[in-house]
């Protein structure tokens, strides 16, 4: 490739120095920019820069030189050579070189007008340079020519492969296209001049995927090249394709890409079943829409091209089974629809078929896209439980029969070909209060107690019935009893009527109408008759009854003006009876009371109450604020005795009232009376004053002071309390069998120079030459008796001390 470059940058250079007018720029005396072209022994023009008169040009003038890139010789490359008209050379007209490039890349020979490129150039990183030469007089350094610009441009070689700027590529086609489809258009560019020699025209071809792909050599488009390629076969392709400029002819560079071609799928494939035949066995207990059998159905498609439905062509008339497809697996789901019996058909030959839920007009003619398969479903027998002939019984009795009537009768069976007998059985959780009774053998239902349908006038009773062999096999109905009415209640007053009258009311006025209520419901309804008995009192005389005939009548007044002061209450005693049958009645009374009414007949004052009012001066009203106001007072009232007695109690803590003995230590003679104000002397000093308060009987030890009373003074020492209160406790632990023997005595009495008692110390005591007699401890009891045997054989000074203390 270098030699190649180098002969053909010789073989310019020859050209440029062969040809008169390449390569040299000759400057005149007249300006370059008006030449129009070569004038070669035309008239002279006149003008110019003042340097003499204008004389005809005699060479070419050149605006550009042309250099080869990538010149990679030894010596400077010559590009050209500058000559001016005004150069005898004599050395006297210097050239001067400026611009592009000037003086780095490009160089100019002062004396000569030689221009040379010091370094490699770049087509493609700087197609040309612009520069500019000028003429001087070396002595005056002064333009003997104006200055000239010129272009040099960098003349091409393929020195650039093509490439492949957006690869590597990836495409898709659908499987089974035609052949020639489309499928991807590859781009190579080239760097190279494409104005200028075959270096950047680039042709394509295809080294890797055929016989399946081809490639446009001057597009770059690639196609099928072979017709129904299956995806399911293959599904990728891994092509290469080649660029090579100088139209592919030898010493041409070239690039290469990759293509990944992946096949689409298309709907070209029907499914078809795993198995022509599949057999599940059922058990006839199985619950309704629960699963019973599962198909399968393969397509080679993927997506939607696969989605298949399922469904029962034969062997279901009446319609026992349902098959969906799962969106999931595309499985077929054969689901339960109606309750399977054994005894009725033991098994079901279904013939199922799957299709695709989406076809591809375009391959239909390949075939069918549907299958068939035979599902066989064995029912299982199990052992049921009874069967009721209806699952709800309906039945009615009077409330008026007796108990132990037949009120009607259910029946079950087992469905198992054992036909076991069967017990019936009321479920009593639907019958707490045990109406009814059933034989378990015959299912005859009849009453257990007396009916009332005033009380109950519905039973909703469930019935078992279980079999002998297996009693875990129960089945179950429900009865309604309805009961029955009949006429057993006496009509009455539909509510509690208050009727009055008016002092100044008119004769066969209404006062109040009444109506009556009945438990019963007859079947036409119900008819009440009203009339007025006559009481004693001769109330009739005064009032009158109207039936209404509508259930309702009126009472009406049969003179005018009522005295309340004379009669302030009239009673009528009304007999309502109903239309049975039998018939039956009661009686009500009315209570009417005598009012004083104003103009528009409303009442203010009735009966009794109007004497207890009218003697107080008060109307109802102002008697009951009255007495809201008391009410009030009274509550204020135990209020503010309950904060004073909290007031006067305040709350005190269990541990002020706690009396506690306190423990005073003595190791040596105390100081008489002194030694005492350690310790509360009231509760000894008080000692009989609290036992005679308490009464016979009673011994208290204690007493609390009062907390808010201060403490009384100290009285004077009382001896024959002290002795008393001793005494007692000595007489106590005497009399005490249980007590250990390490129990002391303390007293603290008058003990110090202070007491009238002498000491019992040992410390003031003679020293141990001292004796006493001791004979005395043998004469206390069992109890001292090995202290008196210790004591008889030693000094017992000490251990007499320690017994007293």
């Amino acid at each position: 490739k270098r030699t190649g470059k180098v002969g053909f940058c010789v073989g310019l250079v020859l050209l440029s120095l062969w040809s008169p007018c390449y390569g040299e720029l000759t400057l005149n005396s007249v300006p370059l920019a008006p030449a129009r072209g070569p004038s070669r022994g035309g008239p002279p023009r006149q003008g110019g820069y003042g340097w003499g008169p204008a004389r005809s040009r005699r060479s070419w003038v050149w605006n550009q030189f042309f250099v080869l890139e990538e010149y990679t010789g030894d010596e400077p490359l010559y590009v050209g050579k500058l000559h001016s008209d005004m150069d005898r050379g004599d050395g006297q007209v210097t050239y001067v070189l400026s611009g592009e490039g000037a003086p780095s890349i490009f160089t100019i020979d002062p004396n000569t007008g030689d221009i040379h490129a010091t370094k490699r150039l770049d087509r493609e990183a700087q197609a040309y340079y612009t520069l500019r030469a000028q003429a001087r007089d070396r002595a005056s350094a002064r333009p003997v020519e104006p200055e000239s610009q010129f272009v040099v441009k960098v003349q091409d070689i393929n020195d650039n492969e093509p490439r492949f700027l957006d690869g590597p590529y990836a495409a898709s086609v659908p499987e089974m296209s035609p052949m020639g489809t489309s499928v991807v258009t590859v781009v190579a560019t080239d760097a190279d001049d494409p104005t200028y020699g075959n270096s950047a025209r680039v042709v394509y071809s295809i080294l890797q995927g055929q016989p399946y792909f081809s490639v446009e050599p001057k597009t770059g488009l690639i196609r099928t090249a072979l017709a129904d390629m299956d995806r399911e076969s293959r599904d990728q392709y891994l092509l290469v394709i080649q660029a090579k400029d100088m139209v592919g002819q030898m010493g041409g560079l070239s690039g290469t890409t990759s293509v990944t071609v992946t096949l689409s799928d298309v709907n070209d494939n029907p499914p078809h079943f795993y198995r022509k035949s599949y057999q599940y066995l059922v058990p006839e207990s199985a619950p309704l829409a629960s699963l019973v059998a599962k198909v399968k159905a393969v397509d080679s498609d993927l997506g939607s091209n696969a989605d298949v439905d399922y469904s029962i062509l034969d062997g279901d008339p009446l319609g026992m089974f349902r098959i969906v497809t799962d969106r999931e697996t595309q499985e077929g789901l054969l689901t339960l629809q109606k309750v399977l019996d054994y005894e009725a058909r033991p098994s079901y030959t279904l013939t199922v078929e799957v299709t695709n839920r989406y076809v591809d007009p375009r391959f239909v003619a390949l075939g069918p896209f549907s299958d068939r398969a035979t599902v066989r479903l064995l029912v299982k027998n199990v052992d049921e439980p009874p069967v009721f002939s209806s699952d709800l019984a309906k039945m009615a009795v009077s409330e008026a029969v007796d108990v132990g009537t037949s009120v009607g009768r259910v029946s079950a069976l087992d469905p198992d070909s054992t036909n076991s007998p069967v017990r019936y059985s009321i479920d009593r959780n639907t019958d707490l209060e045990r109406y009814f009774h059933i034989d378990g053998s015959t299912g005859e239902l009849r009453t257990a107690r007396l009916l009332d349908r005033e009380l109950v006038s519905l039973h909703n009773i469930t019935v078992t019935a279980s079999e002998s062999l297996d009693p875990s096999q129960v089945g179950t109905s429900v009865v309604l009893i309805s009961v029955t009415d009949v006429n057993d209640n006496a009509p009455a007053f539909a509510i509690d009527y208050q009727p009055f009258v008016c002092e100044n009311a008119r004769s066969g006025q209404v006062i109040e109408t009444i109506s009556a209520v009945d438990r019963d419901e007859p079947q036409t309804g119900h008819r009440f008759l009203f009339s007025l008995l006559s009481p004693g009192d001769g109330a009739t005389a005064n009032f009158t009854l109207r039936d209404n005939q509508d259930n309702t009548a009126s009472v009406l007044t049969r003179r005018a003006g009522f005295l309340r002061r004379e009669r302030p209450l009239h009673l009528l005693p009304v007999l309502i009876s109903d239309a049975g049958p039998p018939a039956l009645s009661s009686t009500g009374t009315l209570s009417v009371r005598v009012c004083a009414c104003d103009a528009d007949g409303g009442r203010s004052l009735c009966g009794e109450e109007s004497s207890l009012l009218r003697a107080a001066g008060l109307s109802p009203a102002a008697l009951l604020s009255i007495l809201a106001c008391l009410l009030l007072l009274l509550g204020l009232g135990l209020l503010v005795a309950t904060a004073r007695r909290r007031r006067r109690n305040p709350f005190t803590l269990d541990d002020d009232r706690d009396v506690r003995e306190n423990i005073v230590r003595y190791d040596d003679e105390g100081g008489g009376e002194e030694d005492t104000e350690a310790f509360d002397m009231a509760a000894l000093r008080h000692l009989n004053a609290t036992r005679d308060g308490e009464g016979a009987g009673t011994r208290r030890y204690d007493n609390a002071p009062e907390l808010l009373a201060p403490p009384p003074p100290p009285p004077a020492p009382d001896n024959t309390v002290f002795r008393e209160f001793i005494l007692s406790r000595l007489l106590e632990a005497d009399l005490d069998s249980a007590a250990p023997p390490y129990d002391s005595l303390q007293t603290y009495a008058f003990e110090g120079s202070g007491s009238a008692a002498e000491s019992l110390s040992s410390l003031e005591s003679p020293s141990s030459e001292s004796e006493h007699a001791y004979d005395f401890l043998t004469e206390w009891g069992a109890d001292f008796g090995k202290l008196a045997d210790l004591y008889g054989h030693s000094d017992g000074t000490f251990l007499l001390d320690c017994l007293l203390v």
